[in-house]
């Protein structure tokens, strides 16, 4: 079934009798039975599934195995660190299943932002898709800083002694100007993201596949060195404590929705994504539990160093040797992470821009490489210069909000397509709607609830500033908002 829209003229007023707040005004849906090359010039589909794997794997295995899993034993669960990931993991892949669900019915770039857009109405999609376009950029900040840090420390351990002005933002520390090697990353990745889908999908999968063999060189090495009784007391802080600290460990476990922004440059779409979804989040699930069984297992989680807590307790058990092998491979890890969410938002501003809600300019492609590097560079310089200037907490306060309320909509939006357009395609559907879709909106409210005043300031600030600009620019230059005909009027979301 499929039915037709009248969209408002092209000086955005509604039509008589439509109100704005309608489903002619900013409430009007972008269809999704259209076909899947929006424009000429379209991105170039050559991603299989097990690159997208390794795309999802960059960004879901990475600070979450070097660092983030000592933090949260030490701080909230002690060896109950295992049940908060396995909590995290049960909560991701709630969301997991409702991304997968769309990424197999609208298969385009833009990720949560098409999904709204096409269930919800244009402005949820713009506000999520604003929302996108600063929690990405601040994420490849704050990972950059965090491979920064790690460079620095195998420098010093080989002798390299470095300028101080270069080594951290203003404020960081003494003599600080900048954070050199943070700025320089980011460029560095804008430059890979800008020679093509296939040549940088490539350099992501190799950096994948030589990070999971660290990992499990890692894991192996100390599964040797396992004592039980570092194991207990299991819960110290209670199965409160647990909770608290899948709090923390959520964030370790969401890089598939950086994913399912490049859906246009993957070879049959429709049927490799929802696997490529599902496939990487089990993967990361397995090497999650791994870490956490192995590293609690090595050293007591009171003894914990917060700052290298794998090489920590490496050298706990003897392994110290090890450091080093850690370090590159947290490099690696967290490197990873940065190019997932760097094409993700570049992908994001591409898909805003051709629907006409951002200047259509950044919309064309490179002639030969088809890639939006009109894009890629602006997020390239803007991600470098945060993580050059800005202390990493600054930085990190702009990213935990956002994805958070992304999920929350992709969820909603879910049960509504459900309901509106039943009659859509669907490759994957997810299972035991509406409970699962339920699920994800309750852990990602829950969440957002513990967040600090502060970032919910900066977060209304932002969302403040996409409203004026969607009203004094996308409202009237949206792709959705031009003369309909017979002849050109087609079944919509």
């Amino acid at each position: 079934m499929s039915r037709t829209t009248q969209a408002p003229p092209r000086d955005g007023r509604t039509p008589p009798g439509q109100g704005v707040l309608s489903r002619h005004g900013i409430f009007r849906l972008k269809p999704v039975d259209s076909s899947e090359e929006e424009s000429t010039g379209g991105l170039r589909r050559t991603m299989g599934l097990w690159q997208l794997v390794a795309l999802s794997l960059g960004g879901l295995v990475g600070a979450g195995v070097f660092s983030l899993a000592g933090v949260v034993a030490h701080e909230d669960a002690g060896p109950g660190v295992m049940i908060s990931f396995l909590i995290a993991i049960v909560a991701s892949t709630a969301a997991a299943l409702c991304y997968a669900e769309f990424a197999g019915a609208i298969p385009k770039a833009g990720s949560a932002y098409t999904y709204s857009y096409a269930a919800l109405g244009e402005v949820v999609g713009w506000l999520i898709g604003w929302d996108l376009l600063l929690e990405y950029t601040a994420i490849v900040a704050v990972v950059a800083i965090a491979v920064s840090g790690y460079f620095s420390y195998i420098l010093e351990r080989v002798g390299v002694d470095l300028p101080t002005w270069m080594l951290g933002a203003p404020g960081t520390g003494p003599g600080h100007k900048v954070d050199l090697f943070a700025a320089l990353l980011c460029l560095l990745l804008a430059f890979v993201l800008s020679r093509g889908t296939k040549e940088s999908a490539r350099f992501e999968t190799v950096l994948v596949v030589v990070k999971l063999g660290i990992v499990a060189l890692v894991v192996i090495a100390g599964a040797f060195h396992i004592s039980a009784g570092n194991y207990s007391p299991f819960l110290p802080f209670g199965i409160g404590g647990a909770f608290t600290g899948a709090a923390t460990a959520f964030f370790a476990v969401y890089g598939y929705d950086a994913m399912s922004a490049a859906a246009e440059e993957s070879a049959e779409a429709k049927k490799v994504l929802p696997k490529a979804i599902l496939i990487s989040l089990g993967i990361a699930a397995v090497v999650y539990l791994l870490v956490c069984v192995v590293l609690l297992g090595m050293q007591d989680y009171r003894e914990i160093d917060l700052q290298s807590p794998f090489s920590s307790a490496l050298g706990a058990v003897g392994l110290g040797g090890l450091g080093i092998v850690v370090a590159v491979g947290a490099i690696i890890g967290i490197t990873t992470s940065a190019f997932a969410n760097m094409l993700a938002v570049s992908r994001v501003w591409f898909s805003m821009s051709r629907d006409g809600l951002l200047p259509r300019w950044f919309a064309k492609n490179h002639p030969k490489r088809h890639v939006p590097t009109r894009v890629i560079w602006p997020v390239g310089i803007g991600s470098a210069f945060i993580a050059g200037f800005l202390p990493i907490r600054e930085a990190a306060d702009l990213t935990n909000i956002g994805i958070l309320a992304a999920f929350s909509v992709v969820a909603v939006a879910v049960v509504v397509l459900r309901r509106t357009r039943p009659d859509l395609p669907r490759t994957f559907r997810t299972p035991l709607v509406p409970l699962v879709p339920a699920v994800g909106v309750a852990f990602s409210v829950w969440l957002i609830s513990s967040l600090d005043p502060v970032t919910w300031f900066r977060f209304a600030a932002w969302m403040a500033v996409g409203l004026v600009l969607y009203f004094a620019f996308g409202f009237r230059n949206s792709a959705e908002n031009r003369p309909s005909s017979p002849a050109t009027e087609g079944p919509s979301a």
